[in-house]
């Protein structure tokens, strides 16, 4: 991977379709991200459906992004993001040999917890080795909270839906496998408040800014009913190292048009 490619993010389960549990992952991948330089380029929400996971997957895999996957890679029926994974590669699933020891000490951990024999054979504990079940071919990613491991494929890596074990997961993932990139994506945003202003009338100084400076992007955040400024636009620029000069170029335009502008903003 290099600096330029983007960084997704796939989020899996119907509980956050239907409601029944809000989605922690997309605010705190950003924060994990910002911390180190990078930025996240898109995220995509799916159900607890095989077909959709899988197409899901397909263009994760053929995307060429570092991609993060939260959610399905458990053991019971509505775990499907495993089966997902290697039907997208095409190819098949098998125990990984790291992940098996990884569950038989938590099987052990557990035992030993509740004053019980450690029983690998019990129906049970065989079901359970289905969590080291990946696509062949899977690196393993140590799990800090259980040892219930997840997996990569190339640069898309599988991590739980529980933020618990997720997080710390996916920053391992970003410090032991992409430290190499932290910081190629730090962006510095110039905006300044307009009032009074319509975005159509502002269009063409946009397209003129993102055309005169390769590299930076424009953007205008209109508001209706913000506690301060009321009626307004934010409109600046933002780009790696400090995009000062395209923002005094988007100034002087707004300037010349006679807009009313009020505070500036640095990020």
């Amino acid at each position: 991977m290099n600096a330029t490619q983007n960084i997704g993010l796939v989020i899996v389960g119907d509980e956050i379709l239907s409601g029944k549990r809000q989605d922690k992952h997309l605010a705190k991948v950003i924060e994990l991200l910002t911390a180190r330089g990078l930025a996240l380029s898109w995220a995509r929400y799916v159900g607890d459906d095989r077909p959709r996971i899988t197409a899901a997957l397909s263009e994760a895999f053929a995307s060429g992004d570092l991609v993060f996957s939260c959610g399905g890679i458990g053991a019971t029926p509505d775990d499907h993001t495993r089966q997902c994974a290697a039907a997208a590669l095409g190819v098949e699933l098998e125990l990984h040999p790291q992940a098996r020891q990884f569950i038989l000490e938590r099987m052990r951990d557990v035992a030993v917890e509740q004053g019980l024999p450690f029983e690998p054979e019990r129906a049970d504990n065989l079901h359970r080795l289905n969590m080291g079940v990946f696509p062949v071919g899977a690196q393993i990613i140590p799990n800090p909270y259980n040892k219930i491991a997840g997996f990569s494929v190339g640069d898309v890596h599988f991590v739980p839906g529980f933020p618990v074990m997720a997080w710390p997961m996916i920053e391992w993932v970003l410090d032991q496998r992409y430290a190499h990139l932290h910081g190629g994506a730090r962006t510095v945003e110039r905006s300044v408040i307009v009032f009074g202003a319509m975005e159509a009338s502002l269009t063409p100084l946009m397209e003129d800014i993102e055309a005169r400076y390769p590299g930076c992007k424009v953007f205008s955040l209109p508001s209706v009913d913000h506690p301060t400024y009321g009626r307004h636009i934010e409109l600046g620029v933002k780009g790696r190292g400090d995009p000062l000069e395209a923002y005094a170029a988007l100034r002087a335009g707004l300037e010349a048009r006679g807009s009313q502008l009020g505070p500036e903003l640095v990020r």
